[in-house]
């Protein structure tokens, strides 16, 4: 019996560590997704065509938003996010904040608050979100910025990680040392295409 047990406590931690995570909600068709973020997101060094947002609509057939701007850093983007959430159609936010912050060397304190905020804003919504990180870029490369995990943690939210250090460290994938260029936006969408499906958002 004590044998049996053991056992049965083990297969339970098991499935526990292995269980993926999944989303309690999946897009119907007339749910929208909101792409939110900077450069990154808006396809700067390609085509409108050629940006993630809108590799990713072709993937999944969901319609998604590029909220993307130039430049944008993390409080800015604050600023911008409610007028966003007033569109009921968006069930779920793709965020990508944080290279203009890193450039323009902002506190990282900051980033990681605005980041907190705007999922909250987003949750108030009922809105989900995936969390994308982005690394830290200095003289001697790509290096991760561990505040995305604390977030996506203290959060409870899905986070992308490595997909955009990975297509920043090769040439064949990036417009500049901080943009993809359009084989880069398609491997990114690929990626959270991929993550979509992972956590349950879409079923395909």
């Amino acid at each position: 019996m004590k044998y049996m047990i053991i056992v049965i406590f083990s297969i339970l931690i098991l499935l526990t560590f292995t269980k993926k995570e999944t989303s309690s909600m999946t897009l119907t068709s007339t749910n929208a997704i909101l792409a939110f973020g900077d450069s990154l997101t808006y396809g700067f060094g390609a085509s409108s065509k050629e940006s993630y947002p809108t590799r990713l609509s072709l993937l999944s057939g969901y319609r998604v938003i590029n909220a993307g701007i130039n430049g944008d850093t993390s409080n800015e983007g604050l600023r911008r996010l409610p007028q966003l959430l007033e569109d009921r159609s968006i069930k779920l936010m793709i965020l990508c904040f944080g290279g203009n912050d890193i450039i323009q060397k902002k506190p990282m304190s900051g980033l990681k608050q605005n980041l907190k905020t705007m999922i909250q804003m987003a949750k108030a919504k009922n809105i989900e979100v995936l969390l994308i990180s982005v690394p830290n870029i200095t003289l001697f490369g790509l290096s991760p910025l561990g505040l995305y995990e604390e977030v996506a943690e203290e959060e409870n939210i899905p986070l992308l990680s490595g997909t955009l250090a990975n297509i920043l460290s090769q040439p064949s994938l990036k417009n500049d040392q901080i943009h993809p260029n359009a084989l880069g936006y398609k491997e990114m969408a690929d990626k959270i295409y991929e993550s979509l499906k992972e956590h349950g958002w879409i079923r395909k």
